[in-house]
């Protein structure tokens, strides 16, 4: 385990050494991972770093405010509109690979834009070791890793919590003082619900999975998962009142884990279970039925693509 008051002070005096007088942006999207490397860089930049959180239409429902609330301390704070951006990146593409190198060069495209008009040199970010491992392990290209493109325009990309697993980078943002909402926040995948939708990403899909994905955190607070959330599959036929329908399904998803390398599927009670069904079903009239995953990981791993 990390001893994190240390863990602490190195951080600050690498991120001193790596940007020197340069200014630099941090890549903020709201997990702890990244609240982490903004809260580090914050205290070894100060006015020298700007927070760029980019709204790429693939957010969690509400998260756009939630961050606005969250780092109000941190002045500079700049939120970037950029979904039509993302979706046009996204037209057409299918692949889980071929998805991820699109969002991670987006992703870039748009802290190039954001490094110009602040004069920055430097992009920190909250990678973490999983991502490493899982990129660099041929498993999935993480955006802020594999997926990232070729050519950069930064003198040098910053990750303080590089070498950290997830449980770790908790107990450093514990040790920090930032909010427990932060600091106890459930894993989001960088690309965000693309990476829950099976096959092509839109708008209809992206509204369908941040709906269902809302329901399934809320009922299953009291389970405590690792992560949980819905992802869409592809479509079925079902019946809603006396009529046909070929909407949606949606896979429910819900794992217990320490650091994320592995993970067990939860056992939820049925009641529960129908529970989520009958909102998800309910309240979005283009979904025509729900699944539960019961697979662990290994075999799967936690998100869809």
């Amino acid at each position: 385990m990390v001893d994190a008051d240390r863990f602490i002070q190195e951080a600050i005096e690498e991120i001193h050494e790596e940007v020197g007088g340069a200014n630099a942006v941090i890549a903020l999207s709201g997990g702890v991972d990244s609240s982490v490397a903004a809260a580090l860089a914050y205290e070894a930049l100060g006015d020298r770093l700007t927070p760029v959180y980019v709204d790429t239409g693939l957010m969690r429902k509400g998260e756009t405010d939630q961050i606005r609330e969250t780092f109000d301390y941190m002045h500079s704070l700049r939120v970037v509109e950029a979904k039509d951006r993302f979706l046009d990146a996204l037209d057409g593409i299918t692949d889980p690979e071929a998805k991820r190198h699109a969002i991670g060069e987006q992703f870039i495209r748009e802290f190039e834009r954001e490094a110009k008009e602040t004069d920055a040199d430097y992009l920190v970010q909250g990678t973490i070791y999983p991502d490493r491992i899982e990129s660099e392990g041929n498993i999935k290209s993480h955006h802020n890793v594999g997926g990232l493109p070729d050519v950069v325009d930064f003198e040098g990309i910053v990750e303080p919590v590089r070498d950290l697993y997830k449980d770790e980078v908790r107990d450093v943002a514990r040790e920090l003082g930032l909010d427990e909402l932060v600091a106890e926040r459930m894993p989001f995948p960088g690309p965000g619900l693309a990476v829950r939708i099976v096959g092509e990403v839109t708008e209809e899909k992206l509204e369908v999975a941040r709906e269902a994905t809302y329901v399934v955190e809320e009922e299953l607070e009291e389970y405590d998962p690792w992560q949980a959330f819905a992802a869409v599959l592809g479509k079925a036929t079902g019946v809603k009142g006396d009529n046909r329908v070929h909407g949606h399904v949606v896979a429910i998803r819900s794992v217990e884990s320490r650091d994320g390398m592995t993970a067990r599927a939860q056992e939820l009670d049925w009641s529960t279970l129908q529970r989520i069904q009958s909102r998800i079903t309910g309240e979005l009239p283009n979904v025509a039925r729900v699944l539960y995953d019961v697979t662990h990981k290994p075999p799967a791993t936690i998100e869809y693509e």
